[in-house]
């Protein structure tokens, strides 16, 4: 099985669709994840740049908040999914619902989701993320209960941080979910935090290797599936996930830095 690297849109939306791609690239990434930015113009760049390069092109569906009703924000979200739809991406990895939307209301996305990634050929995974349907690692197996298909990022600095905890006494509930992660957001979190200052520092050493056990039995796991490639996306944010110091706000770390050293540090450490 082929591991492929994706560098995050995120932290670098000051470039251009085209200088992203090549800087990505450039650093030994095998494609890029993009949330699109509010401007139609980007995605014929996006669409000309992919057609010009052999890279991978993963679409990101996020939404900014806003104070709407349910059907206000499914409409919201189908149509940020139908323009990455139209850039063909390999697939869509989407910040679906709401913690404060009820079970049914989520579900009800979740479908809306399936309805559209069957129409289209393109599947969805979706984020483990505050805020989200899927905020929680218990939580989030309600949803798998009822649809055994569901696919997910996992991004499991989100739950650290939600349980105030590294998932010690969750283990088997992670079990449950691990079968359902179909691509991985590599971040370290903490149990106050969904990132930690340096992954390589020597006071983050456990958290760094409790996150590539989790990473290595999803591999593992992909790998009995006979899948033929995973995806893999290094994700340590821009400000406010990475700490400022403060008065002269200089961050404590360099975001494009770490993301290239997590990848580095990935293909040497993960058995695939």
């Amino acid at each position: 099985m082929q591991v492929k690297y994706l560098c995050p849109y995120w932290g670098s939306s000051h470039l251009s669709a085209k200088k992203f791609i090549s800087k990505a690239l450039r650093a030994g990434y095998d494609g890029v994840e993009i949330n699109l930015p509010d401007d139609t113009n980007f995605d014929i760049e996006l669409k000309e740049a992919l057609a010009e390069t052999a890279c991978d092109f993963i679409g990101q569906q996020w939404l900014p908040p806003a104070t709407e009703t349910l059907e206000q924000y499914r409409q919201r979200m189908l149509q940020k999914l139908k323009r990455l739809v139209a850039l063909k991406p390999q697939f869509i990895n989407a910040h679906t619902g709401k913690d404060f939307f009820s079970f049914a209301d989520n579900c009800s996305l979740i479908e809306t989701c399936f309805q559209l990634s069957q129409s289209s050929c393109i599947n969805i995974v979706h984020e483990t993320h505050r805020g989200r349907f899927n905020f929680q690692l218990a939580t989030s197996l309600r949803y798998i209960d009822k649809f055994p298909e569901l696919k997910f990022n996992a991004d499991f600095s989100h739950f650290c941080a939600v349980s105030e905890s590294l998932l010690e006494d969750q283990e088997q509930a992670l079990e449950k979910l691990l079968p359902h992660c179909r691509y991985i957001h590599a971040r370290v979190g903490f149990d106050q935090s969904a990132q930690v200052n340096d992954p390589f520092a020597p006071e983050w050493q456990y958290h760094l290797e409790r996150f590539v056990q989790w990473w290595q039995k999803i591999i593992d796991l992909a790998k009995l599936r006979n899948e033929k490639e995973f995806f893999i996306c290094p994700e340590f944010g821009p400000f406010p996930y990475i700490q400022q110091l403060p008065y002269t706000k200089k961050e404590t770390v360099d975001q494009w830095d770490t993301n290239v050293k997590m990848m580095e540090f990935l293909k040497s450490k993960l058995i695939c």
